[in-house]
């Protein structure tokens, strides 16, 4: 008691009294509630993971393919990127292993732009990659493609041999013996140069080209069920 007045023990006190006096509100809201359940995996709202499944596309199998990236002799450099679509499911055991419309990326493997004289220009192309719709990728190998030019070496030919059979006949009517030899050399000269004027075709692999790739190692690829 002090001058009069005597605390009030805790005992004394109500309910709020007490709260009161150690300083705690009850008008502050509850604390939330804490979730002691483990947590769920799977996908949206909890639901379980799909089941998979592992399919293997052997070696030997042939994708039908669409080329989306036009490749010429004339440019292509080694390791230049080809992209190309597949046009038609790849099946196994009755599955879709790789589905259409899969992008398969790949590379310039070989460029040989040939000769103007003699060679054909040459292209190879080599896939590497198969990009699936949700951006999952597989890696595979397949046999090189390869595109040629015309062949040069059979017109080049009959241009040199053309012009030295005129030049002989040229010759031969008006210098006899000695202006056939020099008609012929002169006439094949000639050919020669013709020949040497004229560019080689490069070897090319077009857009919207269709082709087959055939794969040289098997390639694994999982599925949902």
């Amino acid at each position: 008691m002090i001058d009069g007045w005597r605390r009030a023990e805790p005992a004394e006190m109500d309910g709020d009294a007490v709260a009161r006096n150690n300083g705690i509100s009850r008008d502050l809201p509850p604390l939330p509630a804490v979730n002691l359940d483990p947590p769920t995996t799977g996908g949206a709202a909890g639901s379980p993971l799909p089941a998979t499944e592992e399919l293997v596309v052997a070696a030997d199998s042939v994708i039908g393919l669409q080329i989306d990236t036009f490749v010429s002799t004339d440019r292509a450099q080694v390791e230049d990127d080809v992209r190309a679509r597949v046009t038609r499911d790849v099946m196994v055991s009755r599955r879709v292993a790789i589905p259409a419309g899969s992008v398969v990326n790949g590379s310039v493997v070989m460029v040989e732009r040939g000769g103007k004289l003699k060679g054909t220009a040459r292209l190879g192309v080599r896939f590497h990659t198969v990009v699936f719709d949700d951006g999952v990728e597989a890696p595979i190998v397949t046999e090189t493609v390869y595109r040629e030019g015309s062949s040069r070496g059979r017109d080049n030919a009959a241009k040199i041999g053309g012009g030295a059979v005129a030049g002989a006949i040229l010759g031969a009517i008006f210098g006899g013996g000695r202006g056939a030899a020099i008609g012929g050399a002169a006439g094949a000269a000639g050919g020669t140069a013709a020949a040497a004027a004229g560019d080689a075709e490069p070897a090319t692999l077009a857009a919207g080209t269709t082709l087959t790739v055939r794969l040289s190692r098997p390639v694994s690829v999982t599925v949902e069920q």
